[in-house]
């Protein structure tokens, strides 16, 4: 089977062809059809299986056939980035069609989006908070609104934005089209769908685990210990490009700055930078300027390259799906891809878990020469300039040796 097969319009095809796209992906193969037809979908996929071109070539086919200036498409996204990257496959699969998007998130201010808008668009890409602010401020026309894309679901669940999703929805009060997409389908998602979609066709391909093309590794190690460790792997392999992912906005920080020292092209990605240098930290390790960054979850499901060669869990994600759509950054698309999960004795449980998924035994792993009975750092004590309430104000400083 080929894209031919689709019957997309001429100027789509342009942009298939762009591209270089030959065969669908299985995703592709089975949602675009019944999406052509009119049908609401639910699409059960892994990451990096090609579900984005799975609901945007029918969209901007059914598009080429709606009034010019107007919304008649909305993608509802997670994250800044991943909203950021749906506008860029756009251009790249529409880049004849002459439709416009936008990408709306927070973080930056309302006035070029509502110039934009007004300038007139004809897909809008949105994060729900700041949608929601459009509506509220009459800054957005969703009245012409033919087709909906709820993307990543279970991230917007994850990330507390459901009650967002169920307001909008109460907005856009016309008949359209539906398509909802997600990893896993937790109850809350169900609930949403039975509330929402038409019946839907539901197009599932494989299950809620990393993709066969990912080989996986644990390495047990200390806590103290992790950063050497990072450190010595690197060295020692050859990697393309590096996605580690830390729990905490500030050990990502810390890391990040680690390797730099070390003398590794590296930058980092959490949610308290401020968009601009997100947004460069993105750009500069997609164009290969920067070979490794260090993310919190923030990059789970928004970065869209396809040569990062090895995912490495610095820190343990919290459940295996968030260890899935983790390692779903590596091994796209039938690509290969390594990923190394730096362990310690309070990951047991998840370890089991994630086996389970796997339904195989995680390979343990140890670097040779690497010396893991390492003592920690002494602990110095150092007072507070600012006594508080009479109590103790000591708190511990890591002191060099």
């Amino acid at each position: 089977m080929s894209f031919q097969n689709f019957n997309l319009h001429p100027s789509i095809m342009a942009g298939v062809e762009g591209l270089g796209y030959t065969v669908p992906t299985p995703i592709q193969m089975q949602a675009i059809p019944p999406i052509m037809q009119g049908r609401d979908i639910i699409g059960l996929a892994q990451t990096g299986t090609g579900k984005t071109a799975a609901f945007l070539l029918p969209v901007l086919h059914r598009l080429m056939q709606l009034p010019r200036g107007k919304i008649g498409a909305l993608v509802i996204s997670p994250t800044r980035e991943l909203a950021e990257q749906t506008c860029e496959a756009i251009d790249d699969l529409g880049k004849k069609t002459g439709l416009n998007s936008i990408a709306i998130y927070g973080g930056v201010g309302m006035d070029q989006q509502v110039r934009r808008l007004r300038n007139g668009v004809e897909i809008a890409v949105a994060c729900p908070g700041r949608l929601l602010d459009h509506i509220w401020k009459g800054t957005i026309d969703l009245s012409h609104l033919d087709m909906l894309v709820i993307d990543e679901a279970d991230r917007m669940f994850d990330m507390g934005f459901l009650p967002d999703i169920k307001s909008i929805l109460k907005c856009v009060m016309q008949r359209r089209q539906t398509l909802l997409f997600s990893a896993t389908m937790p109850a809350d998602i169900k609930k949403l769908i039975n509330e929402t979609l038409k019946n839907p066709v539901t197009v599932q391909i494989g299950h809620s685990a990393p993709a066969a093309s990912v080989s996986h590794a644990l390495y047990p190690v200390k806590q103290h210990l992790k950063s050497a460790l990072l450190i010595e792997f690197l060295k020692r392999n050859a990697t393309e490009s590096v996605l580690i992912f830390t729990r905490t906005k500030h050990r990502t920080d810390r890391v990040a700055l680690q390797l730099k020292r070390a003398g590794f092209r590296a930058s980092c990605l959490h949610g308290d930078m401020a968009q601009k240098k997100r947004q460069a930290a993105l750009d500069d390790f997609r164009s290969g300027s920067i070979k490794i960054l260090v993310a919190t979850d923030i990059a789970a499901r928004g970065i869209d390259v396809l040569s990062i060669s090895h995912v490495i869990n610095y820190d343990m994600p919290d459940s295996t799906d968030a260890y899935t759509h983790r390692i779903g950054r590596t091994g796209r698309i039938d690509q290969k891809g390594d990923a190394l999960t730096f362990v310690t004795h309070e990951d047991a449980a998840l370890i089991r878990d994630i086996e389970r998924i796997l339904k195989a035994a995680l390979e343990r792993r140890t670097l040779d020469g690497f010396d893991y009975t390492a003592p920690a750092p002494a602990v110095a004590y150092e007072r507070s300039a600012v006594p508080s309430r009479g109590y103790s104000t000591a708190r511990p400083r890591i002191r060099s040796r």
